[in-house]
């Protein structure tokens, strides 16, 4: 019922926005030919944040077209190099004659598509041959195409990393580092000539036990059927997925919103104030996060529930008692493949130590092959987007990649 009634809203409002965009180009037309005053600025910017006023549930474009390498322009092609029904290896590709190190950005499968992490892949992309996991939108997968829970995750990246071929390094973001450390595990141990020769692991919940957080407090304030009724939904007629059992991206975005409503108002009046007095600069670098925030993707319902059970609440990972297709991880296999974690020191969904006890976990990697930054002054986003993570926190990933290609 969560999700027919939002869609059913979702249909009431389009009309709306709709009426809206429209009376925004007339208006525009009618400020080219008899000039802008400031009621009309006014009209003008209320249209737009109705227009403004909802979701988006299909993937922004990453837009990149072309990036500087050396001292001259290349131009980048999007294409997929592997298509699975839950995902697409993306590839950035770059007709350039000398060979870069090949990374795997592992994006979150967390309510938002993979071009959240747009500064991050254009931040890499001048020195290295980029691939990404791009997820795809749970309600636009046939039942058909079967369940996707954590160990199809993990099934995912390992054959990603076989598709880029040995060799190449991972670098994963947030909800993804628990995945992409049984992933090196699971590859490790089976002696997979595809095993990663390092990873990043950024922002990542590898063990939620340490200075917990609202999210993590969140996911053990409930027991796992409380989520499971309250939470996940069937995606209604009128999409693929049909019948899918899903955590809706909608429920996802709302619950990050509340953690700091008042921020995400103030942004919102800050945004209609810039674009009353013309100050479309300005307003640009809110609608562009905006636009990127409120493009949402649905996941499916037992990647969700076993990740709030195996990640939040029984801490599988640092407790050692992780499995993957039905075989304990031992990450004490973990020997060849250099290991870099990264946090922000105001990160409130990923606390400081969450993400270095990664270091602890793979016990069997010399010092050298170890090395942990905490990064001043910045909060989850910033870690891997932003100023301060291309100016202090990419060059440290380049010397890691570097050392270990």
């Amino acid at each position: 019922m969560i999700y027919a009634a939002y869609q059913a809203q979702a249909d009431l409002l389009d009309p709306m926005r709709t009426a809206a965009r429209l009376s925004r180009r007339v208006l525009a037309t009618v400020m080219d030919g008899f000039g802008e005053t400031a009621f009309l600025r006014n009209v003008s910017a209320g249209f737009e944040m109705i227009e403004r006023a909802g979701l988006s549930h299909s993937r922004p474009s990453f837009g990149i077209e072309s990036v500087t390498v050396g001292n001259r322009e290349v131009e980048v092609v999007e294409e997929s190099a592997l298509d699975l029904p839950f995902g697409t290896l993306l590839h950035f590709r770059k007709d350039i004659d000398q060979p870069q190190p090949r990374i795997l950005v592992v994006a979150p499968l967390s309510g938002h598509f993979a071009t959240l992490l747009l500064d991050t892949v254009k931040t890499l992309l001048p020195e290295n041959d980029v691939y990404i996991t791009d997820w795809a939108n749970a309600r636009d997968v046939p039942l058909a195409a079967g369940r996707f829970g954590f160990d199809d995750y993990v099934t995912h990246l390992i054959r990603f990393l076989e598709a880029i071929g040995p060799g190449a390094h991972a670098l994963a973001v947030c909800q993804p580092c628990v995945q992409v450390l049984a992933a090196t595990a699971a590859m490790a141990q089976r002696d997979n000539p595809a095993t990663p020769h390092s990873i990043t692991l950024m922002a990542g919940p590898v063990d939620c036990r340490v200075s917990p957080t609202k999210v993590n407090e969140l996911a053990t304030s409930k027991p796992l059927d409380w989520f499971e009724q309250n939470l996940i939904s069937t995606v209604p007629p009128g999409f693929r997925g049909v019948g899918r059992r899903v955590y809706p991206g909608f429920v996802q975005v709302g619950a990050f919103m509340a953690m700091n409503f008042d921020r995400h108002v103030k942004a919102h009046v800050k945004m209609f104030e810039n674009l009353a007095m013309g100050q479309h600069d300005k307003a640009s670098t809110a609608k562009n996060f905006y636009d990127e925030y409120f493009a949402v993707l649905d996941l499916d319902a037992d990647f969700y529930l076993e990740t709030i059970r195996k990640v939040f609440q029984d801490y599988d990972l640092p407790r050692g008692v992780l499995t993957y297709e039905g075989e304990t991880l031992d990450f004490r296999a973990i020997r060849r493949t250099s290991l870099l974690t990264v946090e922000g020191e105001r990160d409130d969904i990923c606390a400081v130590g969450q993400t270095v006890a990664a270091q602890d976990i793979c016990a069997s990697l010399r010092p050298h092959r170890k090395r942990h930054h905490l990064q001043p002054g910045v909060g989850h986003y910033g870690v891997f987007s932003g100023r301060r993570w291309r100016g202090q926190v990419y060059p440290l990933v380049r010397n890691h990649i570097l050392s270990a290609d």
